[in-house]
């Protein structure tokens, strides 16, 4: 989804449209605890470690997720990823072959991360906790799942944008929180702020990490393209591409997880003819293309990066898989 301009404005129209819907949010945010406190989550042989957030929109929860794989990889665990698999068809639990399988079938987010190992998707998180079980993994990155209790979590990170922070501070639909801050925090063991400041945490005890998204600036600066996306905040990958040195002869949003068509790819590549550049787009809209649609288009590749890695190596030490 885009998000609403009232959840970043400040005149009176949007405090006004926010003071509307603040009850839906009360009503929202309470379901969330209702379901919290009523689960009886599974508890996986395998460690469980949750990359979640509060807001909706991309925070870099997946970036997150890849820098703790490859740290249990380093540490002799063997993980793999679960996914819900948001915009795919199948159900699940099954094992992402990114070869032979789409994004219509399992959803963007799996078909990137599978680029970085083992992926799992499953609408049930406990059924694809067990077949990761089945599989041998010993340690599962649920990539996304805060709100969400069918499992048993060693270990807690929620993941915040520094430059938007919580918005507008009220709840779904009245602004991007899925929960109040504090109930959502109540629950983390850690939170990895990426870049801008650090927002107010309302006095939260825990781990807080501060990390950036460094792009791949080098194949692109100084190139002309026509950038397109189709995730929670595109205007960050257009600024982000900007920053880079790359030329922008046009840019080009579509809403989050949107599934191309024949004909956008058509008019998006016209308009590169036109302007004489080239396209250009995120890793996850790349993983949404059909195999035809990839040729003509590059890849505006970003990694996270910890200003200091050793609290959250030391965090991943100590959680350990119960027997």
């Amino acid at each position: 989804m885009r998000a609403p301009e009232f959840w970043t404005r400040t005149d009176g129209y949007a405090g006004l449209v926010g003071s509307l819907l603040t009850p839906l949010g009360w009503a929202y945010g309470a379901s969330v605890a209702y379901k919290a406190a009523r689960a009886r989550p599974y508890r996986a042989r395998a460690l469980v470690i949750c990359v979640g957030n509060l807001s909706v929109g991309g925070t870099g929860k997946t970036p997150l997720a890849i820098v703790i794989a490859r740290m249990l990889q380093e540490g002799g665990h063997h993980p793999v990823f679960l996914s819900r698999g948001y915009g795919g068809s199948k159900r699940g639990p099954l094992l992402v072959d990114a070869r032979a399988m789409t994004a219509a079938e399992v959803g963007d987010e799996p078909l990137l991360l599978a680029r970085h190992g083992s992926v799992i998707v499953a609408r049930s998180r406990r059924a694809g906790a067990r077949l990761a079980e089945q599989m041998n993994f010993d340690a599962i990155v649920m990539d996304d799942g805060h709100q969400n209790f069918a499992l048993a979590k060693d270990l807690s990170l929620v993941v915040i944008d520094g430059e938007e922070g919580f918005g507008n501070g009220r709840l779904l639909p009245a602004g991007p929180l899925r929960e109040p801050v504090a109930q959502g925090l109540g629950r983390a063991d850690a939170v990895v702020v990426v870049g801008g400041s650090v927002p107010d945490l309302g006095g939260f005890g825990g781990v807080v990490l501060q990390s950036r998204l460094v792009a791949d600036c080098e194949p692109w600066r100084g190139k002309r393209v026509v950038a397109f996306a189709g995730i929670g905040r595109p205007e960050k990958f257009f600024a982000a591409a900007r920053a880079c040195g790359v030329d922008l002869a046009a840019c080009v949003a579509f809403p989050d997880h949107h599934p191309y068509t024949t004909t956008e790819l058509s008019d998006l590549a016209r308009r590169s003819k036109e302007h004489g550049a080239v396209l250009l787009t995120t890793e996850k809209d790349f993983a949404r293309l059909m195999p035809e649609q990839r040729r003509e288009v590059g890849i505006f590749a970003v990694e996270m990066r910890l200003a200091d890695s050793q609290p959250l190596r030391r965090l991943l030490t100590r959680s350990r898989p119960r027997s």
